[in-house]
Formats: structure tokens, C-alpha cells, sequence
């Protein structure tokens, strides 16, 4: 971005609870809601860009020795694969085969440690995005060896025992949701076959997950019979998009499911739509949750906007869901852009939400959103990079909680029929 933006220092918060003030400014041009905001050029976007992801890339990799001894984290949500999810980005908005080496060598030092990550097999949270960001990488090459090679990384991870577990068989150790459970592995599965074809992870592989993702939100909704699927995560009923039913059900909709699954979808999307806050229209955090505060992708308003998109491209003739999808993206614009820059709770993720509303409806209102919300980052962001944290880890330049996203977003901006969030849509 500019100079400004570059230079400036971040500190991301946990993306749970806080740090979602609105950002207020003096200057028109820096809120989006003004009707005489100003919107910049697309080329700006794009040099603005360029400029983030090598610096991301300076920071994170170039910077730290190049090695595979450098990688500390090498999952995509916070660490060094988001860098290498960033390059591939830059590498299909581009075309600069520099940033596709670039993914290609990341990916391959962030693939030596996460052989080491036992515990989780999610595209955003573990060793299943490392395989298969890897394989598309390589394809991308034309690397046929290498892009086998990861592939059968992944279906090793595929044969994980719990990930089909059902309720009937205690299946309730492995957690349902997009960052760390059965939702995530799926959605890592899913990247794969739109690059590698639907062959590559056969359904053999896949619907028994599925199966026993809807077993376990019919089990644990067994005690609200207005709810039909409800999942847990560390005891809390989340709603949202990381760890709840926004993001669970997001990826199940992408699964040929019967029509007794499909009512159950519904049923619970209509549920969630009820018990929205009647004077905001947001959503709460979790079940019960009295606290209308968030507005973001990981939890409130954002996530939810988007999975709501997607129902209404499985579901066209269901209008309630095009409905709620569009009264999201308002809640959105009113109070989505925070103090914070991230996808998952940032300002760039909020964005994302008009991307996917214009991409379902087709108007144009949703793009200069979009674009109006990119013009503020670009001017706001050393005051939203300078709102310090004490007792936080410094993610600046991760994917989902520091610049690494906002490249994504503005390389996203300057397609958006083609726009996808990262680590959600495909």
C-alpha cells in the first residue's frame, strides 16, 4: 500500500472477543458509509498489493533465512503457510511465475514441519492445508512428482481414524468446526479438487465425514428441538464462521446431501436468522450469548453473510435465504469497518461479505462497497495497524490477523466475479 501502510506496525488481537470498535475519522474519505468517500483507481489496488505481499513475504520468509529451520508455524491461519497462500494469490492476479516458486518453496519448508503436527488436519490449522496448498502449488508447475507426492500426503491424513467417527461411536473427541475439526479437513479436500479435479479426493474419502459431521449436530442439538444441528467447541454452541455453524454448514453445502440433510441445513439457518438481535439484525457469538458486539468473519454478521451467499446459490428458489444474506451485508456496512485490518476479524474480511453479495446478486452497490471499504484501509491503516494491544502476540503479517489478508482482499478486488475468500470459498 503506501509507504504509510507498509512501514506501519501491527499488533492482532486474539480473535475471540475484543477489538472490534468501529474506526472513527474527522476525514470523510476515511469512512465508508460517507456518501463522498473517495475511491481509488484499481491500479492503486493492485501496486498497493504487490507492495503488501512482498513485504509479507520480506518479513516472514526472506528475511528470516529461507529455510526450513526458520518455520516456527507452519499453518496457514497465523503462520508462514499463509505467506505462501498470499504468493499464489499474487501469482493468479498477476501472473508473476516469481510469486508461484515463491509459494512453491515456502510451502516445502513449511512441509518438513508439519510432519511434526499430529493434532490437527484443517486446511486453516494444520497439516492439511500444507498438503494441500503444496499439490495445487505444484500443478501450478507442472511439477507432476511433487504434486503427487503432496497429494499422497493427503490422503494419508484422509485416513485419520476419527474423522468419521459418529456420535453412536463416541465420536465426539474430534471437534465438527472449520479451524480444527472434520469441517476444515473437508474444506482443505475441497481446495484440492478445484484445482486437481474431483477424482483426486474421492468421495470414498469425503462422505463419511460428512455423514458423521450431520450425526453429531443432530446429536448434539438433541436437547432444542427448534435447532435440528448444533456443535460444540471447547463447551461453547458457537455460531460463527471459525468455530460454529456458519462455517460447518458453509462447508457441508458443498456436498450432494440428501433431502432430510437439506431441511436440517435449513431448518437451522432459519433458526439462527430468528434469533438475531432485533435491533442491530446482527448475530450472537454463540448460544445465548447476550453480547451484540462482534461484527466480523470469525464471529457475528460477516461469516454468517457469506454462508448465507452460499445457501442461495445451492438453494436459488429459497428466497429467505437471499434475503437474510443481503440484511447481513447491511449490518456489515454499518458497523464493519473495526479497528482491526485481519480476515477473521478485521476490516478485510468484513469486506469479503460485499464481495460475495455481489457475486450472487450482481450489483454494483456491493463492488463499491467493497472498494470503498479498500479505500479506507488504504488510507486508515497506519492509525488501524498503530491501535496497540498489551499481552498479544504481534501477527502482522499473517493471512488472517495482519497484512498477508489485506493483499488478498485487494488482489481480489480487482476480479471480484472471481473473488473468494481465503480458507472459506471456493
Amino acid at each position: 500500500m503506501s509507504s504509510s501502510i507498509v512501514q506501519s506496525n501491527s499488533n492482532s488481537s486474539n480473535h475471540h472477543e475484543d477489538g472490534n470498535e468501529r474506526l472513527d475519522s474527522d476525514h470523510h474519505s476515511h469512512d465508508p458509509t460517507a456518501h463522498n468517500y473517495i475511491s481509488l483507481p484499481s491500479e492503486t489496488f493492485l501496486q498497493a498489493a504487490i507492495s503488501l505481499k512482498d513485504q509479507v513475504v520480506e518479513m516472514t520468509w526472506k528475511g528470516k533465512g529461507r529455510s526450513a529451520s526458520a518455520v516456527t508455524d507452519p499453518t496457514m491461519y497465523i503462520g508462514l503457510l499463509g505467506t505462501a497462500f498470499t504468493c499464489l494469490r499474487s501469482y493468479e492476479a498477476t501472473g508473476d511465475r516469481k510469486d508461484l516458486e515463491l509459494c512453491s518453496d515456502i510451502v516445502d519448508a513449511c512441509a518438513d514441519l508439519a510432519r511434526t503436527l499430529t493434532r490437527h488436519v484443517t486446511f486453516l490449522c494444520g497439516r492439511g492445508g500444507v498438503y494441500a496448498l503444496g499439490a495445487v502449488a505444484a500443478n501450478y508447475c507442472g511439477d507432476q512428482p511433487k504434486r503427487d507426492l503432496y497429494l499422497n500426503h493427503f490422503l494419508e491424513v484422509a485416513q485419520e481414524r476419527a474423522l468419521p467417527v459418529g456420535p453412536e461411536d463416541g465420536g465426539f473427541g474430534m471437534s465438527y468446526d472449520l479451524l480444527y475439526g472434520r469441517a476444515g479437513f473437508l474444506w482443505a479436500a475441497l481446495f484440492m479438487r478445484k484445482y486437481l479435479g474431483e477424482e483426486a479426493v474421492p468421495d470414498d474419502y469425503l462422505m463419511p465425514v460428512v455423514e458423521a459431521i450431520l450425526a453429531g449436530g443432530r446429536a448434539g442439538a438433541s436437547d432444542n428441538p427448534a435447532c435440528p444441528l448444533m456443535y460444540r467447541w471447547h463447551g461453547t454452541r458457537y455460531w460463527g464462521a471459525a468455530h460454529g455453524l456458519s462455517g460447518i454448514l458453509h462447508v457441508l453445502l458443498h456436498f450432494p446431501l440428501s433431502q432430510e440433510d437439506i431441511e436440517d441445513v435449513k431448518e437451522t439457518l432459519r433458526y439462527m436468522m430468528s434469533n438475531r438481535f432485533p435491533h442491530s439484525g446482527n448475530y450472537p457469538v454463540s448460544e445465548g450469548n447476550p453480547r451484540d458486539k462482534l461484527v466480523q468473519w470469525s464471529h457475528g454478521a460477516t461469516g454468517v453473510t457469506i454462508t448465507m451467499c452460499k445457501v442461495s446459490e445451492v438453494l436459488s428458489n429459497d428466497r429467505e435465504f437471499r434475503d437474510a444474506a443481503i440484511e447481513g451485508g447491511e449490518v456489515v456496512w454499518k458497523s464493519g469497518f473495526v479497528k482491526k485490518v485481519g480476515l477473521a476479524d478485521g476490516a478485510s474480511g468484513n469486506a469479503y461479505a460485499f464481495l460475495s453479495l455481489y457475486r450472487l446478486t450482481g450489483e454494483s452497490i456491493y463492488e463499491e462497497r467493497a472498494r470503498a471499504f479498500a479505500s479506507c484501509l488504504y488510507h486508515n491503516a497506519r492509525t488501524i495497524m498503530n491501535e496497540r494491544h498489551n499481552n498479544e502476540a504481534d501477527h502482522t503479517y499473517s493471512l488472517f490477523q495482519g497484512l498477508g489478508g489485506v493483499a488478498c482482499f485487494l488482489f481480489d478486488l480487482l476480479a471480484p466475479n472471481n473473488s473468494r475468500f481465503p480458507g472459506y470459498e471456493l
